[in-house]
């Protein structure tokens, strides 16, 4: 469900004092925990360390981003691949042959 429009988007107030007058390349990477922060204007340009659970993934905020959650842009999911023996001789294939070819496209060169 979403946020009323009348109490406006929820912003993490810790976050925005962290951002509020300073400019992106001064600042490092922004550690934050607040997953469910939207992106405010005023973001834009920084790098945020969004925590997934793990670790910290780094965000680089743009434009395109605002009004969107923190949370989105830092998965809590790893996806382990499906198949087994076959999967990994294919992915071994696929790699050998990458190899062969950047090696002929050198000697060509």
């Amino acid at each position: 469900m979403a946020r009323s429009i009348k109490k406006g988007p929820y912003i993490d107030a810790k976050l925005l004092k962290k951002v509020d007058g300073k400019k992106p390349e001064d600042t490092g990477v922004i550690k934050t925990w607040a997953r469910a922060s939207q992106i405010a204007p005023e973001m834009v340009g920084f790098t945020f360390g969004v925590y997934n659970g793990k670790e910290h993934i780094e965000v680089l905020v743009t434009d395109d981003m605002v009004g969107h959650r923190l949370g989105e842009f830092s998965p809590t999911k790893k996806f382990v691949t499906h198949g087994g023996k076959m999967a990994k001789e294919l992915e071994q294939k696929k790699k050998e042959a990458e190899i062969a070819a950047a090696k002929a496209a050198k000697a060509a060169a």
